[in-house]
């Protein structure tokens, strides 16, 4: 008498096949279409954040009061917000206004069907949406500076808690840059780090420059 023998599928082999066709799946995935709300967001915290801490330590280097530093953080955070949004609509609307055209070009010469043309118009970015997120990413950022600068009455101590706090921002956002963009994160994060640093150490010199030159007049 024949004896059915059923032979089950090993765990290992299960989980090779699961890694496998996740792989596909990410192969496939085109991460360029992250592109419009990484660059709205993460960059915008980014601009937040350096505009922000640097504009502090600017101010820092030629007056030393706490109130003075974080009003010059606030005002940089609210111009910086607006101007994030309107540059942001501006040229995302110019993207907008690119891509339709091309989509009336097809239309007139009969290159696409009517869902194919559909498809693409929900395709097309969104200004409003890059302009509030830009906006509000930006802020997020510029938080990180002005709260560190609100809770250290030492001047000295402000200065470093700033320097240390947007440094480990700046660490996170490169990192989330990268992971998100499949890139490579240390490489992100040192030119983020080495770019912020830049920044904030030459805002802070050429401030301290100008005062010392202007108090000697």
């Amino acid at each position: 008498m024949a004896v059915d023998i059923k032979v089950h599928d090993h765990p290992k082999r299960d989980f090779e096949k699961q890694s496998a066709d996740t792989f596909e799946m990410e192969e496939g995935f085109d991460y360029s279409k992250r592109s419009q709300w990484l660059r709205a967001g993460v960059l915008g915290a980014n601009d937040g954040l350096l505009s922000t801490a640097s504009l502090i330590m600017g101010v820092g280097a030629v007056r030393t009061d706490q109130k003075t530093m974080i009003l010059s953080g606030i005002a940089g955070l609210v111009a910086g917000a607006c101007s994030m949004a309107i540059g942001e609509y501006v040229s995302v609307y110019s993207q907008y206004d690119t891509e339709m055209e091309q989509i009336k070009r097809e239309v007139l010469h009969g290159n696409e069907n009517k869902a194919e043309i559909e498809a693409k118009k929900k395709k097309l970015p969104s200004p409003l949406k890059a302009a509030v997120v830009s906006a509000l990413m930006f802020a997020v950022g510029a938080l990180v500076p002005l709260f560190s600068a609100a809770f250290v009455k030492n001047y000295h101590v402000r200065l470093a808690v700033v320097t240390g706090a947007v440094s480990l921002a700046l660490t996170g956002f490169g990192g989330l840059s990268a992971m998100l963009g499949k890139a490579p994160i240390i490489k992100s994060i040192f030119r983020v780090l080495v770019g912020g640093w830049l920044a904030m150490g030459i805002t802070f010199g050429l401030t301290k420059l100008a005062g010392s030159t202007f108090s000697s007049c």
